[in-house]
């Protein structure tokens, strides 16, 4: 998984699996952070989700958590604020590995 220091904080790549049966960290796919996630994506429900999902994740709060791109789409582009590359790849790795 890639996770670089961007403008205002870590970016990293997420791919996102809507309509999930639970929201969840599934690992990592084709370079990116997979979540699942129970929102359907209709009026923005899944990237709330996403956002919230991502913050609880990382422990910080959701203002904290900015979608940069991918608005429509499963691969999405996230900012966390206030958080290094190397800060968000040690919070991660540490879920990844439970």
């Amino acid at each position: 998984m890639r996770i670089e220091d961007g403008p205002g904080g870590a970016e990293l790549v997420v791919r996102v699996i809507p309509r999930a049966g639970r929201d969840a960290v599934a690992g990592v796919r084709d370079g990116a952070l997979l979540l699942r996630l129970a929102a359907a994506p209709v009026d923005g429900a899944a990237n709330q989700a996403l956002v919230r999902v991502l913050a609880e994740t990382l422990g910080v709060p959701r203002r904290a958590v900015a979608l940069v791109s991918g608005e429509r789409s499963r691969r999405k582009r996230v900012r966390i604020a206030g958080l290094t590359a190397a800060d968000a790849g040690h919070r991660l790795s540490a879920i990844l590995t439970r």
